[in-house]
């Protein structure tokens, strides 16, 4: 098996940061929304919540979440080699 990797493109990458910031926001959204369900049901005093302005624990929070994203879909598309399309052999 040849395990070889490729540089990838420069479109191949931009789309994976792009994907990495989406993903990154909506995991930081649904993480926030437990912690808050949690404070709720538990009474604690928790501080995260979406409000980032506000709250120096949910930017962090936000940024652990983006930028980790953003890495794990570039590692993604570093490794994953780019599909190639086979080539039809002629019709006589």
């Amino acid at each position: 098996m040849d395990n070889t990797t490729s540089t990838p493109g420069i479109l191949r990458l931009a789309s994976a940061v792009i994907l990495g910031i989406i993903v990154g926001f909506i995991l930081f959204l649904i993480v926030a929304l437990f912690i808050g369900m949690f404070n709720n049901w538990m009474g604690m005093d928790i501080p995260v919540g979406t409000d980032i302005a506000e709250n120096i624990l949910s930017a962090v929070l936000l940024v652990i979440f983006v930028i980790g994203s953003i890495a794990g879909f570039c590692w993604k598309v570093w490794t994953t080699p780019p599909t190639e399309e086979e080539e039809e052999a002629p019709v006589p």
